[in-house]
Parts: C-alpha cells; structure tokens; sequence
C-alpha cells in the first residue's frame, strides 16, 4: 500500500463518520410566538386582557398612614392608654398604617355586562385607643366604622374581605356596603364623616340598579345588615329601596329601609349642588322611627339606635362641601347633628403632592351626651362629653 492510497483511505473514513454524527444532530424548534398582554379599554383606564380569555382586569389599591391625637373619630374616645410604670390612665397619639388590594373585572355576555369588585384590607395600629376586645364592634353591637370604612378588630389591628360581589347588567349580589348608604351617598369627603352615624355600612346583599334615562335611577335591595344589632333575626330580609335624579346642577336622591329585627323604617333624602368647577355642596336629612328600637323587653337592646337609624333620635341632618383651590387642593367640611343635640364638625386640606400620593390634615370636634341622658350614660359612659381630635394622614394610590 503507497502513501497515496492511504490518504484516500483516511479521507473516506473521516467522510463516513461525519456523516454518521451529522445523522444523529438534535433539530431545535422554532421558538413559540410571545403573547403580549393586550389593554382593553372598555371599562376605563387600567383594565388588560387576561390572556387567552375575553376577561378585562383591573388591579389597584393604596397604602395609607395615619397618625392621630384627641378623641375626635370615636365616641368614647380613641386613645386613652395605661402608664406602663405607674397604671395611670391618659392620652398618647396613634397610628395606623393600611394596605388594600383591589380587583375590577369585565366581560360582555348575551345578558349584559358581567363585572366583579374586591377589596381586601389589611391593617396594622400601635394597639392604642378604646376599641376594646368584643371584636371591633361598638356600643351599639355595630362593627366599629372610621370614616371610610375601617373595621377594628383586636383594637386597631384587623384583616377584613371589605367588598365581594358579583354584578350580571342590574343584577349584583355578594358582600357590599349597603344601599341606604351607597345609593344616596356618603356625608362629605371628610375622614370621620360618621362623627354623627348615618348608616350600618357592611352587609351581603342582593341588588338591582335601574337606569330609566334623562337621568333618573333606582335601586333595590335586600340585606342581611351586620353586628349584633343589624344582621337579621329571621328569614326575613332588611329591604332598602332608592330613586335618584340626576343633571348638570347636580342630584337629589331618596333611599327608605325596612329594618326586620325592629320592623322600623328609617329614610334619608340628599340633595347635592355642583355650584361650579371649584365649589360643590351636599345636604342630608334622615329621618327614623324609634318606637320598636327603644323597647327594653328585646333580647337586644339598641337604646334607640338600629341598622338603618344609628343616629341619636329620630332625625338627623348632615351638611357640607368641598372648595378647589386648584387641581392639587381642596377644602372639605362637613357638620352633622341629631335629634339627641349630638353634634360633629369635621374639616381638612387635602394635598396632592405628586399623583397618586395625597397629604390630608384634619380636625374633628364632637359633643354629646346633651339630650337623651339616659341613653348617653348608657352608651358613653357620661352625661355630657366633648371630644376634640387631630388626623394627618398620607396616602399612596396604585
């Protein structure tokens, strides 16, 4: 064999085993094409499609801090405190840090529109103030309400499912605040609006809202109310029925409820009044009966208070407003009083210091204990009582 013939053998070889590894190559698939979320801006900004679905979400929510001296906000006063050293009783500030998660979703079907709505609250507190440990609820056997909606629980600390509901067109049903409260609107844009009650606020319900046109809506519902006091005793519901009217000028609205535990009804009419871009004010009166609520021979006693009719009485009245100074401040006042002469005053300046972060500051005054004695002592511990109290509070929206 020459050096020829070798070489040829040798190139021969090579060919075969290149062919063979070649045989055995791994082939690498296409990549899948990316599925990027797609914005679905039927229902507002903020919505995207979930994706392979017709679903739009919404996620959002905001993280508050609150920090608080005074009694204002409570009606037994929200920051006594006992001396670590010595057992003596006073005052010290507070605070109270929140954070609340928020989903939206729509959909279109064949029967309308098909939404939801959550909001889930979390808060933290330095376990300071008179909330007690009966589980957030208050004199009354109401969950304790601060203004917007803050439940105590284990004093100032508390998880809570605020809101879950499901809405087909008019049709929605799950946990709510109730329509004796939404459908006619909460009393001003002040923190503790609720320095005089005008409602139970928590409840599951079972709702239908109406748009006939040219304005004009209405609602009904039925409700299982909450607390001690407000969740019905029977197969009974609370039934809360609404008409509003609604133009440029602005609105008047009416909501009357059915309290079943008491068989008492209670009503409120609103009118609010947009003046001009700057200035907008609100008017409230409630009205209620008291006869079913103060009989003694109950197994619950609401010392003339219910569900429907929190405030001191028969009658209440609620007023205010809210002044623009321009598109990052804003003025806010509300003053409220009752049949039993109870009275509130609530002011603040809201801030918006860059979007989607506010700077609220605000006083709150409160007297009661002037007219019906003898359910005052019962309920606050006094005949006549003065609270006065500061909130600052920061807020990040998202």
């Amino acid at each position: 064999m020459n050096i020829k013939s070798l070489l040829l053998g040798s190139a021969a070889a090579l060919v075969a085993v290149s062919g063979a590894r070649a045989a055995d190559a791994v082939t690498v698939a296409e990549p899948e094409p990316a599925e990027y979320v797609k914005i679905c801006d039927v229902y507002g900004a903020g919505y995207f499609y979930i994706p392979g679905t017709e679903t739009c979400l919404r996620i959002g929510g905001y993280i508050r801090e609150d920090i608080g001296v005074g009694d204002a906000g409570s009606l037994d006063g929200v920051n006594h405190v006992t001396d670590h050293m010595d057992g003596d009783t006073h005052s010290s500030y507070w605070k109270q840090t929140r954070f609340t998660l928020k989903t939206w979703t729509g959909q279109e079907t064949e029967l309308g529109t098909l939404k939801t709505y959550t909001e889930l609250r979390f808060n933290f507190g330095n376990s300071y103030g008179d909330f007690g440990n009966n589980g957030g609820i208050d004199g009354l056997g109401n969950p304790n309400r601060n203004g917007d909606g803050w439940i105590a629980r284990n004093k100032n600390d508390s998880q809570a499912l605020e809101f879950a509901y499901i809405q087909l067109g008019g049709l929605r049903v799950g946990a709510d605040e109730s329509a004796f409260d939404t459908f006619v609107g909460y009393a001003g844009n002040v923190i503790n609006d609720t320095i005089v009650p005008y409602g139970g606020f928590q409840t599951n319900v079972i709702q239908y809202y109406f748009d006939a046109g040219n304005g004009i809506s209405a609602v009904a519902s039925l409700e299982e109310g909450s607390g001690e006091v407000g969740t019905i005793d029977s197969y009974v519901p609370h039934v809360v029925g609404g008409l509003k009217w609604t133009q440029g000028w602005g609105a008047i609205t009416g909501v009357v409820a059915y309290d079943s535990n008491y068989e008492s009804v209670s009503g409120k009419v609103r009118l609010d009044v947009t003046v001009n871009d700057a200035l907008s004010l609100f008017a409230m009166v409630g009205y209620g009966s008291t006869n079913h609520l103060e009989d003694t021979t109950n197994n619950v006693n609401a010392f003339g208070r219910g569900f429907y009719k929190p405030w001191g009485g028969s009658w209440a009245v609620w007023g205010g407003g809210t002044y623009k100074f321009n598109e990052k401040t804003a003025f806010n006042l509300q003053a409220s009083y009752d049949d039993w002469k109870d009275i509130g005053l609530a002011a603040n300046v809201a801030y918006t210091i860059v979007p989607g972060m506010t700077v609220t500051a605000e006083v709150d005054w409160q007297r009661v204990g002037q007219g019906s004695i003898d359910h005052d002592s019962v309920l606050f511990g006094a005949t006549k009582k003065n609270n006065v109290g500061g909130l600052l509070r920061f807020q990040r929206d998202f």
